[in-house]
């Protein structure tokens, strides 16, 4: 989920998100020793790969049934080994101007105490028309092609979206994400859609994103929930703005 803005500025890349970034304290403690214990810490994965999974994207897709709102409730990185993200949103639209299509997604840190909502966004373009479910980045920031595909969806319940980059001289980035159009899915849903998952997919990566409190983030001024003193104090209704949708 797009490229992702950190909140020094710094480009992550979604789904996506290649940069090892620093776990806040949680204020649940045991979520932290949970997510934090000797079975995560000594899990490895299988040696790097430089090639993309060969896939297909769903056949007779519907491309405008799956714009709009979709809650990601999980997601594989090929680059994490530990869950970092909670309140995952994304929004799907399409341009019939220029053809693309846009996500806009949201996301907090799980362990950041202010619970600030970060947002990014993809664009993608259509090779085939005749494949509307395979798409590909248009930002230059990526190295070599980005492929995007649509691997399954009912477009009413789920979704299942996989990303995949080969890069010269480095291993491939790959990523998954399980999309659903409410908070949560059944465990046969889930179980389903994994099963759909290439075997290049460690399933037992494929993390939960909590979507439980997410109505009420903390949105920055300016970016840095700290800024409080510009030229004096700020009103604090100019410094957090409650956002209750994506």
């Amino acid at each position: 989920m797009p490229p992702i803005m950190g909140r020094n500025g710094s480009l992550l890349v979604f789904g996506v998100f290649v940069t090892i970034l620093e776990l806040f304290t949680s204020v649940d403690g045991n979520m932290w020793t949970t997510y934090n214990s000797n079975a995560y810490q000594t899990r490895r994965r299988s040696g790097p790969s430089n090639q993309c999974p060969t896939v297909g994207a769903i056949k007779n897709f519907d491309l405008e049934r799956m714009m709009g709102c979709w809650y990601v409730v999980q997601y594989y990185a090929s680059t994490e080994e530990l869950p970092e993200y909670a309140c995952m949103r994304s929004h799907f639209s399409f341009s019939k101007e220029d053809q693309h299509i846009t996500m806009n997604f949201s996301y907090i840190f799980a362990e950041d105490p202010l619970r600030e909502k970060l947002v990014g966004n993809i664009t993608w373009m259509i090779p085939r028309f005749e494949e509307p479910g395979h798409w590909q980045h248009t930002e230059d920031i990526y190295e070599g092609i980005y492929n995007t595909y649509v691997l399954d969806t009912d477009y009413d319940t789920w979704g299942l979206v996989m990303h995949c980059a080969e890069k010269k001289k480095q291993p491939r980035y790959l990523s998954a994400l399980l999309l659903a159009r409410k908070p949560a899915l059944a465990d046969n849903e889930i179980s389903f859609l994994r099963g759909k998952l290439p075997q290049d997919i460690d399933a037992s990566f494929m993390f939960d994103i909590g979507q439980e409190s997410c109505d009420h983030l903390m949105e920055s001024s300016q970016d840095d929930p700290l800024a409080y003193v510009i030229n004096g104090r700020q009103k604090a209704k100019e410094i957090f703005k409650i956002v209750n949708k994506l």
